[in-house]
């Protein structure tokens, strides 16, 4: 019979922050090399700017001068380690979104002209009548500019490979539609908008562990059954740990996980992204790519945060509970977040998409590339008759495998 050593006690979910400060620390981030919302050629004062994938760096496209901003990393942390951290703290760009704050007029420098930028579509215009390019680099209230952005350092070419090979592999299960219409040059470079998140936290977690004693047999024939005998025990742990840089998508869109429409989950296969490598942010970096704009607020993304830092507690804490050979069943959890520091980060992807309707049900699919690793995961459109048949073959060869094993035995 089992037996129980300190039974625990009835308890139940309970999710816990420490008390907020008096008020939020806001670490201010904006680019002061473009306060007249122009970004400049520091050697000759062009507007004429991008991102030359293979360096990382910003080119003048006039006098062909390479640089680069600060790296986001010196600017957001404060002195001390993440044990220090306490209440909130953010970078300007991850302030609170001001829905009525999105459209912006804004004064070129080049030759007087305003020029309206919508902040919910773009984050930077050509002047019509003098070609300067301007770009929205003063942190407005809005959500729509962020603190940092980490550059492509894979460039259009390396993806469309990533993704034909990824394809490729998958053709004999793919539909015969998909395979006419794939064109991965339709390969797409795109800024997706995240929270980095550093924090210091604390968790409980309590539970009943289980160590077998002896497992016999009763019965015999169909009524035959193993029984396990085992010594229950009630587990307490606490553990104290940081996180550094874990992100969280702050797109609702993306955050939507509905595979029946989308497989947009693609995203978070290629993970993780060298955060430390980000950059104060330019919107020049985004010259010739696309973006989307940041629409949750740091309260949004609490509840995806907590589920977070519980799973990590509960991986802390596995190394202490190996001898409960039957396993730990968790009953009650507690998390303690003493501090975070978030910051609003744009991350690069190149996404092919290929639009799948099925039965009259729309289905986008996905195959996405980190801009930044090369790593590649995606879906394709499926034959299921394909599928059937190839399952059918291998059920097939695996029978004459084992027939021709029996023969030589």
């Amino acid at each position: 019979m089992p037996s129980e050593d300190a039974p625990p006690q009835d308890v139940h979910d309970l999710h816990l922050t420490d008390p907020a400060p008096p008020g939020d620390v806001v670490i201010d981030t904006t680019n002061e090399s473009a306060e007249d919302g122009v970004n400049r050629c520091p050697k000759c004062g062009s507007t004429e700017i991008q991102l030359r994938v293979t360096t990382g760096q910003l080119i003048c496209l006039f006098c062909r001068h390479e640089w680069a901003e600060a790296h986001i990393e010196s600017l957001v942390s404060q002195e001390g380690d993440l044990r220090s951290l306490t209440g909130t703290t953010m970078a300007s760009g991850a302030s609170d979104i001001d829905a009525d704050a999105s459209m912006l007029t804004m004064k070129c420098s080049g030759c007087g002209a305003e020029v309206v930028v919508n902040t919910a579509e773009a984050t930077s215009s050509r002047c019509h009548w003098c070609r300067h390019v301007l770009t929205v680099n003063e942190q407005v209230p809005n959500g729509s500019v962020p603190d940092a952005v980490l550059p492509f350092s894979i460039t259009k070419e390396q993806a469309v490979e990533h993704v034909r090979t990824f394809a490729h592999k998958r053709r004999i299960f793919a539909n015969r539609r998909f395979l006419a219409e794939f064109t991965p040059e339709n390969v797409v470079g795109v800024y997706l908008p995240y929270m980095v998140i550093d924090g210091n936290v604390s968790a409980d977690v309590e539970g009943r562990g289980e160590v077998q004693t002896r497992s016999y047999t009763r019965g015999s024939g169909d009524d035959e059954e193993t029984v396990y005998d085992a010594d229950v025990y009630r587990v307490d742990r606490h553990v104290d740990f940081t996180v550094d840089d874990l992100t969280l998508e702050s797109s609702a869109n993306r955050a939507d996980m509905r595979a029946f429409v989308n497989t947009n989950n693609v995203i978070n296969t290629i993970l993780p992204f060298d955060t430390k490598s980000a950059v104060q942010w330019n919107a020049n970096y985004l010259v010739g790519y696309t973006s989307e704009r940041r629409d949750q607020d740091i309260s949004a993304l609490v509840p995806a945060l907590e589920h977070q830092l519980l799973s990590i507690a509960r991986s802390q804490v596995q190394g202490s509970i190996k001898k409960y050979d039957r396993g730990v069943r968790w009953e009650a959890e507690r998390l303690t977040v003493h501090g975070t520091r978030w910051v609003s980060m744009y991350l690069p992807v190149w996404l092919y998409s290929y639009y799948e309707e099925k039965k009259g049900q729309p289905m986008v699919h996905y195959i996405a590339v980190n801009g930044r690793t090369g790593e590649t995961m995606g879906s394709v459109a499926v034959s299921h008759g394909r599928l059937a048949v190839a399952a059918l073959t291998a059920g097939t060869v695996l029978e004459a495998i084992a027939i021709l094993i029996l023969a030589a035995s």
